[in-house]
């Protein structure tokens, strides 16, 4: 099998700024077109940014049909790599009847939506439980994804590993309280680690990174490797970029 390039990005994170992110998104995804990546990863809830509440959530939240959202993928259509990126998603409930809030990942390739996995272990009261586990497939290598909290069980990794997924992705957004965050600045390593071996799959992160009112993150961007070897990490505290090419015999 080829090999593949993934690249994993640790950013400030924007709020209530859609077209800002999109920007930084374009600026990003040209540089990994320059670079010939095949993956790109960026943090949870990165579109609007990260919240928990219902208010905060409900305000931002998009529906993947809506002029918005349609607007943020024409704005990438001109891009080749593949884009995960994290965002709050609205969808009709159970039965049609009022709404849900999904911690939702979207994978996109030249501004078309190929899907979208929730989070299956929300630990935010205001998001639903997703329960379906796709897989994607680009140049021979199947990837699928992970989000964050999803990350302290292993059954949701053998889900896509199961599928025949090489690669497993995990957007992340470590922005805590700070006795939290301190707390859990080795833990999300250790958790990534062995996830990469309870699957042998490769693992790849992309993290939040700075200091917003009351919060802080030191940023979990990195790569594993099938044997849980951490290979390549962006620095604590900083913006920054991972890219490997990576391969099965690794």
């Amino acid at each position: 099998m080829q090999k593949f390039r993934v690249a994993a990005f640790q950013r400030h994170p924007l709020f209530d700024d859609i077209s800002g992110t999109t920007q930084r998104l374009m600026e990003d995804l040209a540089w990994c077109d320059r670079e010939h990546v095949d993956l790109a990863v960026f943090p949870e809830c990165y579109l609007q940014g990260y919240a928990s509440d219902t208010d905060t959530v409900s305000r931002r939240a998009l529906v993947l049909q809506g002029d918005d959202f349609q607007g943020f993928a024409k704005a990438l259509a001109d891009f080749r790599t593949d884009l995960i990126v994290g965002l709050a998603e609205r969808r009709p409930g159970a039965g049609g009847a009022g709404v849900e809030f999904y911690n939702t990942a979207v994978v996109m390739r030249s501004g078309r939506l190929l899907g979208r996995y929730a989070k299956a272990h929300p630990n935010e009261a205001a998001f639903a439980a997703g329960k379906d586990f796709p897989v994607f497939d680009r140049a021979g290598w199947r990837y699928g994804i992970n989000i964050c909290n999803d990350a302290n069980f292993a059954d949701v990794a053998l889900e896509i590993s199961h599928q025949g997924a090489s690669l497993l992705c995990y957007p992340l957004n470590n922005m805590l309280l700070p006795a939290t965050a301190q707390q859990w600045r080795s833990k999300s390593l250790q958790n990534l680690q062995q996830r990469a071996l309870d699957t042998g799959c490769w693992v790849v992160s992309s993290d939040v990174t700075g200091e917003t009112v009351g919060k802080m993150s030191y940023g979990c961007t990195c790569i594993v490797s099938p044997n849980g070897t951490l290979v390549k990490q962006v620095p604590e505290g900083e913006e920054g970029v991972v890219m490997l090419d990576i391969a099965l015999d690794a």
